[in-house]
Order: structure tokens, then C-alpha cells, then sequence
């Protein structure tokens, strides 16, 4: 099942599109029968069993960070997820900063932004951005290189406000990427989709999509 789900969705991307599985919660022989299908990219949302499964899984695996991070966590994670897709805040953002000097390595991280209608979604508000790219811990960041934007649309089942949602973070990415980030040949990702909306997500600018239940059940 696994291999034909993973085969199955990732025949229907686009070529620029790239498929994280999420594999939180899922034991080591699940992952592997994907990772045996040839696929790379997992996504975990719990540090402890992110730090576990990096460990024991093979070194070829490409791992991002998808989950919220808790700044006690940070050193779980750092220099073990290629990406980290969700910094929602600019103490974590400086904590990551830290860990990242401290261990002589430069994190790949994304910005989450709160697009959805539920307040317990995490990320910043579009209006907090401003502040953020022109703080001190933002203007000096010298071990954190940041590669886009992450948001999660409302758990509904409107596919006309899943769409609105994703159109409003593409248009947050795509002014960020003309402003902010124009000299930074490394913001060019965009998180957005999972397995109940990943289809919008793609027809919206979506470059990373991050999918669990369609391929592990």
C-alpha cells in the first residue's frame, strides 16, 4: 500500500515539486518500504522521535523538521533536519541561531506564517513580518539561512477558502522574494499542502508538500 500510495502521488507532481512524507508515528519498517521505493524526503513533527528515527534510519534521508519547535528542543533538531519548516517565533529563530553556532553549521529554516481561520494554528501574523525582518536577532543571523515560507490552511472542507488561504501565503512569498529577499538566491520554498489539500496547494505555488495519511494510511 505504502509503495503504491508514495508512486502514485508523486507521478502526479509536477517535476519543481517536492513531496516530503510525513512519517511521524509511523514505525521504522513503514518508512523503509518507502524509502525503498527510492524516496528521501520525510517530514517529523516531534523532536525526541525525529532525534530517534535520524539515528536509526539510513543516512541518505533527507529530513525536515515540519512540527512546532519548542526552544528546549532546538538542539534535537539543529543539524539533523535539512529543513526546518516551522519558526514561528523570533525566539526561536534566535535560538536555533545559537545552537547552529554553536555546533559550526548553517540551518536551512522557514518562516510560518498563520494563514487559517483556527487561532491555534501556529505562525506569525503577516503583520508581525516587518518587525521581524528588521530586528537586530534577523539582520544579524549568521548561521540560519532562510529558504521561505510554511503555512497550513483552515481544517474545513470550503475548497474555495483552502484556496484563498494558500493564494494570500503565495502572495506573502512572492513580495518577500521581490523585497526583503531579493538578493538571496536561497528563498525560494514555499510549504504548503498536506494529504486532505495538497492538490490546491500545488495549483497554488506550492513547492513543498507535506503528506502522511495518503501514503501511510
Amino acid at each position: 500500500m505504502i509503495t503504491h500510495n508514495i508512486t502514485s502521488i508523486k507521478k502526479s507532481l509536477p517535476p519543481n515539486i517536492k513531496l516530503v512524507a510525513v512519517s511521524k508515528l509511523q514505525p521504522l519498517e513503514s518508512i523503509l518500504e518507502a524509502y525503498h521505493t527510492g524516496h528521501r524526503h520525510f517530514g517529523e513533527n516531534r523532536p525526541q522521535e525525529f532525534a530517534t528515527k535520524h539515528q536509526q534510519l539510513p543516512k541518505d534521508i533527507v529530513w525536515h523538521f515540519i512540527g512546532h519547535l519548542q526552544t528546549n528542543k532546538v538542539k534535537l533538531v539543529t543539524g539533523k533536519a535539512q529543513l526546518i519548516h516551522s519558526v514561528d517565533s523570533e525566539r526561536l529563530l534566535l535560538a536555533i541561531e545559537k545552537e547552529a553556532l554553536k555546533q559550526g553549521i548553517q540551518q536551512r529554516c522557514l518562516l510560518e506564517i498563520h494563514i487559517a481561520t483556527e487561532e491555534t494554528k501556529s505562525g506569525f501574523s503577516w503583520e508581525e513580518i516587518p518587525a521581524l525582518t528588521t530586528s537586530p536577532t534577523f539582520t544579524n543571523l549568521k548561521a540560519v539561512t532562510i529558504c521561505g515560507l510554511m503555512g497550513m490552511a483552515s481544517f474545513v472542507s470550503d475548497p474555495q477558502q483552502i484556496r484563498t488561504e494558500f493564494q494570500k501565503l503565495k502572495q506573502y512569498f512572492d513580495h518577500l522574494k521581490q523585497s526583503t529577499f531579493a538578493h538571496n538566491p536561497h528563498f525560494c520554498h514555499l510549504s504548503m499542502g498536506m494529504s486532505g489539500d495538497w492538490p490546491i496547494a500545488v495549483e497554488e505555488g506550492s513547492t513543498l508538500i507535506r503528506v502522511g495519511s495518503q501514503i501511510f494510511g
